[in-house]
């Protein structure tokens, strides 16, 4: 039988029940579990854990509190970046989240408010997704003067299309759970936190049932049909960097923080 332990990071805590099941949360409640560098390096070791632990069966990501599962990157930080360093932050977000994707172990992000911007990528990096009633989704990067740099263009194609993932990002607008889920974006929307993580336990302990060799071949043939888009992240990383020497991005992040309308200038 496995033991219950837990794991603190700084901004990320990671417990494991008795039966195998590993909770990471996001422990930025206060900052809506933005997601800064230091939370995502948090997440990588937290993967790593996943990955190491034997004990470790399944995994469920969310977001502490009843608001946000992570409400996008945090602004102030991309504020300061130069096209360098910003290529740089979207390949490190990148490769954190092509951990949650690449796992052996069955991933279910369990959505439990406002999954924007980064936060919505890195619920598309999830194998499967359940979301409140009351979640929202979105890639409103546009509106800061750049675009998803975390494989958000990517995983968002590969879910619901190319068509309707062109207009959710260049209009920058918000899904509520029941369109994302008849977008095909997520699996099952409920009613309560409680539901949701029932939900998610769930689907983990009846996936738990099957062969786990068997489990982890079907999620790496899965992505396989994925294969291809490799280029495309390489392309979003040096798109998201060039964006950042634009006045427009450095235009948007202001305009955020200062909370007023930005004034682009396509330049």
């Amino acid at each position: 039988m496995v033991t219950a332990t837990r794991i603190a990071y700084n901004n990320i805590s990671l417990e494991v029940d008795e039966e195998g099941i590993a909770l990471i949360t996001i422990r930025r409640a206060a900052k809506l579990n933005a997601l800064n560098t230091e939370t995502l390096e948090d997440l990588r070791k937290a993967m790593y854990e996943v990955y190491e632990n034997a004990e470790i069966k399944s995994v469920i990501i969310t977001g502490e509190g009843t608001k946000a599962f992570a409400a996008g990157a945090d602004i102030s930080e991309l504020a300061e970046l130069d096209e360098v360093s910003a290529k740089k932050y979207s390949q490190n977000g990148q490769d954190v989240y092509a951990m949650v994707e690449n796992c052996r172990k069955p991933v279910i992000g369990a959505i439990n408010g406002y999954a924007l911007g980064g936060g919505c990528e890195l619920a598309l990096a999830c194998h499967m997704r359940v979301a409140v009633e009351n979640a929202k989704f979105g890639l409103p990067e546009v509106k800061l003067g750049t675009l998803p740099g975390f494989g958000g263009t990517q995983r968002l194609t590969q879910s619901i299309g190319k068509a309707k993932t062109l207009e959710l990002i260049m209009t920058g607008d918000m899904l509520s759970a029941q369109e994302a889920k008849e977008l095909g974006l997520i699996n099952y929307v409920v009613t309560s936190h409680e539901e949701m993580m029932s939900k998610s336990r769930e689907m983990l302990l009846k996936i738990a049932s099957s062969g786990p060799v068997a489990i982890a071949m079907v999620i790496n043939s899965v992505n396989t049909v994925y294969s291809t888009f490799e280029r495309g992240y390489q392309k979003e990383a040096q798109f998201f960097g060039a964006s950042a020497k634009t006045h427009d991005f450095h235009e948007g992040m202001r305009a955020f923080l200062e909370k007023r309308k930005p004034a682009f200038q396509g330049k």
